[in-house]
């Protein structure tokens, strides 16, 4: 019995300690209506993050108009920390460890990158990542940054 209540007890602080890790991160694309958001879906197990996330930074410094949002879906914070001293984000990160956006989002690998337009619609989404794509990439995202 004193053991079920330790349990319960070390259960009980490891919730509450990493609560706000546990509650999923809600996005609200409606709030970047007006610019071309650039939705980063990755892990840190991912081997081709590691590879996107220099060129997202590079991508938010060469573009400011642009909107990169990462959701990280790794169900523990802690590879998602560590991940992200090794490869840090300039760009903001939003945490989704229930997979709820992947599955509403239909991320079919990683990373899955889906861009917006100005107006809020889907035009472009990308399993992966490969530097020899890259440029038809940035064509993409300067086409929608040109448009009215």
């Amino acid at each position: 019995m004193k053991n079920l209540i330790a349990l319960f007890i070390t259960l009980s602080a490891l919730l509450l300690s990493s609560s706000s890790w546990a509650q999923d991160t809600q996005l609200d694309l409606s709030q970047y209506k007006g610019k071309v958001v650039y939705l980063d879906f990755w892990a840190s197990w991912c081997g081709p993050c590691k590879e996107s996330f220099p060129w997202l930074n590079e991508l938010k410094k060469k573009y400011p108009d642009l909107k990169i949002i990462g959701v990280n879906l790794d169900k523990d914070s802690k590879t998602a920390d560590e991940f992200l001293k090794k490869y840090p984000a300039d760009f903001d990160i939003i945490y989704n460890p229930k997979g709820d956006m992947a599955e509403k989002f239909k991320v079919k690998g990683m990373p899955y990158s889906v861009i917006y337009n100005k107006k809020g619609e889907n035009k472009f989404s990308h399993i992966g990542f490969s530097k020899a794509k890259s440029q038809k990439y940035i064509e993409e995202i300067e086409n929608l940054l040109g448009e009215k």
